[in-house]
């Protein structure tokens, strides 16, 4: 069979968001594929069903069912801003319901199918992209949008007949999607309305009447709210602890404040987000489906009446859950395998088969590593030979984010490399998530400090093991992982390749640049920020590196590439700087094709140039 290239991309179909029909008969969903003639993201709906073959319903994504299951409501672009559709199920075309001025988010059916509730952005006053930037809040950017320029996110209320529109909140917010009361009078969302909120990060749970007034708060301050849903009758939020970093937690929240639903898992609940797997927890019977996190894979669980949480349908197998959906008697979901990036399943039987058939796919081998301080580290290597050969560790961001054994369909370069001999090991050192909070929490303070070694010993113990050459080692990572990548470069010269992409080089810089700097600061790396650094030790780096980044990055600004960049170039250290027009933050996720073509192409190039010994 053959072996993935990096023209794989553009034959790649990635599922997301699964909704199944209320009736449970079939699940729509979001296709997406990378179109090389328009270099872009192009997202559709599908329906698929048991016994028939999935088929195309519309361009568009975020599909949800009205009430009765005769109406699907998807969002669409139209003069390039995202609008609600309404597709009819028993024949004809879809209508375009909102005509937003700034667009409109996720639809949300209110009970009786009669309303649609969103959140979107607004501005009061028309946008000029040529007027100066005022900033009087540290909160005046965000990554992906970049400069807000008084825009806010508020919650509308859209008839589905109509299409007239209300909106519901006002003022100096960012609202969540909203989520329905039973009734259909009330709406609930999160939103931090404190004056100082980026200086002190808050989110509370809110409620407001469908038909207008003022919103009322529901929730204190000792819980960090993300998102609120509607689950079974009884408003379910997920929050975090507002005194450290910790594990996100489920709340079930009432009109006398909020309790903690105690699964009695040590593990990270995982609600979903660009570059993270999970879902938004679920009504399923007398109980709830959410995700967690475990060991690196994301499984789906039941948290019952009686308080306590069991995986669902076994949860061994090596997958990695993704968006969740429920109705009477069924469940239906998005799961990543070592052999696919995604495909829908219901009731755990899988519905599509989108990856691209004879595609040889060797499974990741999972690796258990013992730090010098008896910590245990996991691993999952891909091998592409039998002998000592050239090894890539691969640092993956967050610092919380995981590695999975499954196949992302983001990091094509890992199968490239193993087809040409390399052996690739993906890493989750401490502050990982899946291994408990203590280990979760553990470089709080001490960012390159707590896990170098998890590192070094790991790629220790390939090398004694005839596993990897160590004349041949190389190091990239993303984000976090590129902190860190830099951070091994600065204080070993074993490498003899280095690839940070979306890096951190100091953060002292980064406190005062990035989007989410002081939250970063307060939360993950207080204290010493200079011993932090590793720019500190700049001097010490003999190691050619390239360093990709995009060029809109507000998470961590282009500015610590390029000091990095300086340093090395200014000693003659062989090194190279490239910048992703319009990338942010994300983009080697969901930015342009051509640009996460190239910067897959890139590593590789790099890697077999400066790697003596490998394959060309």
């Amino acid at each position: 069979m053959p072996r993935l290239t990096l023209d794989d991309l553009y034959r790649l179909r990635l599922p997301s968001d699964p909704r199944l029909r209320p009736d449970g008969t079939s699940v729509a969903y979001t296709l997406t594929r990378a179109d090389r003639e328009t270099d872009e993201n192009l997202d559709e709906i599908w329906l698929a069903a048991p016994g028939q073959e999935p088929r195309r319903l519309a361009t568009g994504s975020l599909p949800r069912w009205s009430p009765d299951g005769r109406t699907l409501a998807y969002v669409r672009a139209v003069d390039g801003r995202p609008q609600i559709h309404l597709l009819p199920m028993d024949g004809g075309e879809p209508r375009t319901l909102t005509a937003a001025p700034l667009g409109a988010g996720a639809p949300v059916w209110s009970p009786d199918g009669t309303r649609i509730a969103f959140a979107g952005p607004y501005l009061p006053h028309p946008l000029d992209p040529a007027a100066p930037i005022v900033a009087d809040r540290l909160d005046y950017k965000a990554d992906g949008p970049g400069p807000l320029r008084g825009i806010t996110t508020q919650v509308f209320v859209v008839d589905a007949a109509s299409g007239e529109t209300t909106a519901l909140t006002g003022g100096d917010l960012h609202a969540s999607a909203p989520a329905w009361s039973p009734d259909g009078g009330r709406l609930a969302f999160t939103a931090s309305m404190e004056a100082d909120r980026d200086l002190a990060p808050s989110g509370s749970v809110y409620e407001v009447d469908a038909d207008g007034g003022e919103p009322k708060r529901l929730t204190g301050g000792d819980v960090l709210f993300l998102a609120v849903w509607q689950v079974g009758g009884r408003l379910v939020a997920a929050g975090m602890s507002t005194g450290a970093t910790g594990h996100t937690r489920l709340y079930a929240v009432g009109p006398d404040g909020h309790e903690e639903l105690r699964t009695g898992l040590d593990r990270n609940v995982m609600t979903g987000g660009p570059g993270y797997p999970g879902a938004p927890p679920r009504a399923y019977g007398d109980g709830l489906l959410f995700c967690a996190r475990d060991r690196g894979r994301t499984h789906l669980y039941r948290f019952g009446p009686d308080g306590t949480a069991k995986l669902v349908g076994g949860g061994t197998e090596e997958v990695s859950v993704s968006g969740v959906s429920t109705a009477p008697g069924h469940y239906a979901y998005v799961a990543a395998t070592p052999y696919s990036p995604g495909e829908v399943f219901l009731d755990g039987a899988r519905l599509t088969a989108h990856m691209p058939a004879g595609l040889d796919l060797p499974a990741p081998q999972t690796r258990v590593f013992t730090a010098p301080d008896g910590t245990e580290v996991e691993g999952f290597l891909l091998r592409g030979g039998s002998g000592p050969g050239p090894l890539l560790l691969d640092i993956h961001g967050g610092p919380h984010n995981a590695w999975a054994p499954v196949f992302d369909g983001v990091h094509l370069y890992h199968h490239v490399l193993a087809a040409r001999g390399w052996t690739v090991l993906t890493l989750n050192p401490r502050a990982s998530d899946g291994y408990g909070e203590d280990f979760y929490t553990a470089t709080r303070g001490a960012w390159g400090l707590a896990d170098e070694q998890d590192f070094l010993t790991a790629v220790d113990e390939l090398v004694a093991d005839g596993t990897a050459d160590p004349d041949r080692l190389a190091v990239t990572g993303y984000s976090y992982g590129g902190y860190m990548t830099c951070w091994l470069t600065s204080r070993t010269g074993r490498f003899r390749a280095a690839i940070p992409g979306g890096c951190v080089s100091d953060l002292t810089s980064l406190s005062g640049t990035s989007d989410a700097g002081l939250l970063l600061k307060t939360y993950e790396y207080p204290g010493d920020t200079a011993a932090q650094s590793p720019y500190t030790r700049v001097g010490e780096v003999t190691t050619p590196t390239l360093l990709l980044h995009g060029d809109a990055d507000e998470r961590c600004p282009v500015g610590q590439a390029e000091q990095w960049f300086a340093a090395l170039r200014e000693r003659e250290v062989p090194v190279r700087l490239v910048r992703y027009p319009g990338g942010s933050h994300l983009f080697i996720v969901s930015g342009r094709p051509s640009h996460r073509y190239d910067y897959n192409e890139r590593i590789i190039a790099w890697l077999e140039q400066w790697v003596s010994g490998s394959p060309s």
